[in-house]
């Protein structure tokens, strides 16, 4: 189970959960309590006396003993034993000895059975012994002090007394030095924090050194001093604790669910640790999406990131980590998985699932929240019962309104009047303790006289381990990765917040939400700590992530339609018979190979053919003859097998920008600065034909299906209709101008994808645009680069468009939704590449070429092959034979060694 059961075993955090929220623990003092049987007869009880912002708590040694917690505003009189005339029998005897007389009293945990606290009223005198005799006057002159603090009329004037005195016993304490791990430490800062844990939080000084991060808790707990390595941080987050930007964690492991540490302080903590962290990586949603997507991450893993992301943590109880409920059918005897009847509708929030109860509860929707430490510690009641009881005032909740039964649960939350909740990560994780009773927990009794011991399972769960097995079967299956985007929507993103939460009944009360009071403005103290408490109880809501509709994962059913489109393109294009299937599986094998080896790219041969940068490179089918444009103003056909220049024609005296053969081979098209498009005839070495279709230079040009698409400086793009026309001695076209694409600014690049049916466009400004070819509409206008986009170019099965920029960066977008879902950045422009969908090999401007693993944002290979920058690229379509082209006026051939 994630969090709470490992505290759960601690003795030490037992003590600190027996404090009421927003309590602190200050000192402890070895002591007896003294029981007197008769005025000479007396028995003693060894123990530690806690003494603590609102309670004096004393914990024996001996567990068949009771912990025994007095309320400080419960209290009558307290002093030293004999004094004001009471006992003076004993006065001299007892000199080390401090009488609390009070009127109420806790007995809890006793035998060590954990069970509802006991509660005894009426006048009693308890006298405790110190040790140390001299500690006596300071123990009593605190308690005086903290009990005048709990009796003050208004809540906010015992807060801020409390709040005087902490601050003064933290401003006489500062960081032991002698914890330090090694004496050349050399120490950055030092300042002072909370640690927070479940419904506890521990303040003490914080202390950050060149090689670790100490925390000293004011009292002890749970051990003298924290100590992490920084060399060993894996991530760290920014936290909000209760609504205010107060906190970060600290992560030592890969472990999206345990933090080693949380520490609450208003000012600047989280930038001290962060620029003194030598392996601190900075988070961002972007890769993790891109692997969600595309099936290298899981949903559980993914949704746990997005928790953390969003500020959710398992040491705070009102941001737990939530999980949707999946599954709809808890009656069946056997789950289907294929069957959408099985599932929730996750485009719902629950409190909407149930059509017959929304409009009742739409007056009262905005009065409860999905998760709050009460919902997290209901189902956690088995494992966490001294976080029940803390939370609950010594009690557990009646017997019947306990998580007796996973339908019954599932039932209330569709039809219960105030039952929202969703679930948590323990439904989906490996330890089953949650579900059973196995501290043996005296729970009560239900109605039907049964009593209240393990979860009741649903008919398909055959154990208690099979029960989050199979919902976690249910969250992986293609039914829940087809719509968990929906999901994230409603908890994470756009449906969050305003017209889109309210379209989608997803509305909650105020204070849930980041921004929904200022607690800095509350000038009334009472106000501000009874906002806070109601904030810390009432559960918040997650920080918002996206504003945007969230990408959709990419399923088996997903990947089939996309491979269909691209099959179909590819036939098109190539004019394979449809019955040629087995070829194109070996050339998908082919290219998997190639990309699995993409790393041991190799130099094979170059050659210098022009006299300034290549602009565009295309292939014959059989490899043999290579066509490439330069800014020198020609066109050049290079042989391969003779490694001789075959021809060279210039079509005018201006830079030409791109080319490429149409299908046949037997024309080559180029774009030039002057405006047009040239068509040069392969078996006749001549200009065949010339389309004047833009009023500046034309930047780039694609072809598909007898359509010609063309970019230009004239903030244009144009789709023509190609229609042969066959004519004495030559084989020329007929164009037609379809559509024109309008930008605001000069268009450097285009891009089709395989099927022809979705288009993009990018700007010197930096803008990514993706167009619907079907409809000529624009799709999404993403600004996602600083200055000029340098390529584009869309993933085999169409979901992602990556482009390239001056300003570095390499930048995956979703097509469905439009969201930059990836950006990863190198210290140079990446002037061209090629990528599978995964990983990205480009050219650099120092001539480099890099291969990039973007499901694990990083660099994973560099080879340098040019002495100027790289300008474009081509690969076969095998994956297997790779040219490049550069500024340098050079073509190299490059092998795949494997």
């Amino acid at each position: 189970i994630a969090y709470l059961p490992k505290k759960v075993q601690d003795q030490t955090e037992i003590s600190l959960l027996l404090l009421n929220l927003e309590e602190y623990y200050f000192e402890q003092h070895r002591a007896n309590h003294i029981l007197h049987k008769c005025s000479h007869h007396e028995r003693k009880i060894r123990g530690s006396l806690k003494i603590c912002s609102k309670s004096a708590i004393f914990e024996p040694d001996a567990i068949s003993q009771p912990i025994i917690k007095i309320p400080l505003r419960d209290c009558i009189k307290t002093g030293k034993h004999g004094e004001n005339g009471a006992n003076r029998h004993f006065t001299k005897e007892k000199s080390g000895s401090i009488s609390l007389i009070f009127s109420q009293v806790y007995f809890i945990k006793e035998h060590n059975v954990v069970a509802p606290y006991k509660i005894e009223r009426g006048k009693m005198e308890y006298v405790f012994e110190l040790d140390v005799p001299g500690k006596v006057e300071d123990v009593v002159e605190t308690l005086l002090q903290l009990h005048r603090a709990s009796c003050l009329d208004n809540l906010g004037d015992q807060t801020a007394m409390i709040t005087a005195i902490l601050q003064s016993r933290l401003a006489r304490t500062s960081f032991d030095k002698n914890r330090f791990q090694n004496i050349s430490e050399k120490l950055h800062m030092e300042c002072k924090a909370e640690m927070v844990t479940p419904l506890v939080t521990n303040p003490g000084p914080v202390c950050i050194t060149d090689t670790n991060l100490y925390f000293q808790p004011l009292n002890g707990y749970p051990k003298p001093v924290v100590q992490i390595t920084l060399q060993d941080v894996r991530r760290i987050y920014k936290r909000r604790h209760g609504l205010m930007p107060l906190g970060l964690e600290v992560f030592c492991t890969e472990d999206d669910l345990c933090s080693n540490i949380y520490l609450k302080r208003p000012d600047d903590l989280y930038f001290y640790i962060a620029t003194y962290l030598e392996h601190h990586v900075a988070e961002h949603t972007e890769s993790y999406m891109l692997q969600w997507q595309r099936g290298h991450l899981s949903n559980y893993q993914y949704l746990l990131h997005l928790n953390n992301l969003a500020d959710r943590s398992c040491n705070d109880l009102s941001q737990y980590p939530g999980f949707p409920w999946t599954i709809h059918d808890y009656s069946s005897s056997e789950l289907d998985l294929s069957n959408p009847g099985t599932f929730r509708d996750l485009s719902k929030p629950v409190g909407a699932l149930n059509k017959e109860w929304l409009e009742r509860l739409l007056t009262r929707y905005q009065e409860i929240h999905y998760s709050s430490p009460g919902y997290v510690l209901f189902y956690l009641v088995r494992i966490a019962p001294e976080y029940t009881l803390s939370l609950q005032n010594g009690r557990f909740d009646n017997a019947d309104r306990m998580f007796n039964s996973i339908a019954e649960t599932w039932k209330n939350c569709l039809d219960g009047a105030m039952d929202f909740k969703e679930l948590i990560p323990e439904f989906y994780g490996d330890d089953v303790s949650f579900l059973v009773n196995s501290l043996k927990l005296d729970l009560g009794n239900r109605q039907g006289g049964q009593m209240a011991d393990d979860v009741e399972l649903p008919p398909w769960a055959s154990s208690p381990k099979d029960f989050p097995q199979k919902s976690k079967d249910a969250l992986e299956s293609n039914y829940v990765s087809e719509h968990l985007h929906e999901w994230i929507d409603l908890i994470f993103g756009y449906k969050q917040k305003g017209s889109g939460a309210v379209g989608a009944h997803n509305v909650f009360h105020p204070l849930t939400y980041e921004g929904g009071v200022d607690l800095n403005s509350i000038q009334d103290p009472d106000e501000k700590v009874a906002m806070l408490t109601q904030i810390l109880e009432f559960g918040q809501t997650p920080k918002q992530l996206f504003v945007t509709p969230h990408p959709r994962r990419i399923t088996p059913k997903f990947k089939s339609l996309s491979q269909t489109s691209s099959y179909n393109a590819s036939m098109a294009d190539s004019q394979v018979s449809p019955g040629e299937e087995s070829f194109e599986d070996l050339t998908e094998e082919s290219k998997t190979l190639a990309w699995n080896n993409i790393t041991k790219l190799q130099l094979h041969e170059h050659y210098k053919i022009h006299k300034e940068a290549v602009t565009g490179i295309t292939v014959s089918r059989n490899g043999s003859s290579v066509f490439t444009t330069s800014q020198d103003s020609t066109l050049k056909m290079f042989s391969k097998e003779s490694k001789m220049l075959q021809s060279s024609i210039s079509f005018s005296n201006m830079a030409l920008s791109s080319c490429l053969l149409l299908p046949g081979d037997a024309t080559v098209i180029t774009s030039s600065w002057d405006n047009n498009v040239y068509f040069y005839s392969v078996a006749f070495g001549r200009r065949q034909d010339t389309l004047m279709g833009h009023d500046d230079a034309v930047s780039k040009i694609c072809w598909h299906d007898n359509r010609l698409y063309s970019a230009s400086w004239d903030c244009t793009v144009k789709v023509w209709s190609g229609v042969p026309a066959e004519m004495p001695g030559t084989k020329r076209y007929h164009f037609d101008l379809l559509a024109e694409l309008e930008h605001d600014v000069c268009v450097d690049t285009i891009s089709l994808n395989p099927a022809s049916t979705l288009f993009v466009s990018s700007t010197k400004e930096g803008t990514v645009n993706i167009w619907n070819l079907t409809t000529a509409t624009l799709m999404h206008q993403i600004p996602c680069h600083s200055g000029i986009v340098c390529d584009t170019a869309f993933s085999p099965d169409s979901r992602h468009v990556l482009s390239t920029g001056a300003d570095g960066c390499l930048n995956v977008i979703d097509v469905q939704t439009g969201m930059l879902i990836s950006s990863m950045t190198s210290d140079e422009p990446q002037r061209c590449f090629v990528w599978d969908g995964n990983s990205v090999l480009s050219g650099s401007q120092s001539g480099e070429l890099l291969v990039w693993d973007l499901l694990g944002a990083k660099i994973s290979e560099r080879t340098q092959g040019h002495t100027g920058a790289v300008t474009c690229i081509w690969m076969n379509e095998q994956c297997s034979s790779i040219i490049t082209g550069e500024e340098d006026r050079q073509i190299i051939f490059w092998k795949l060694q494997y």
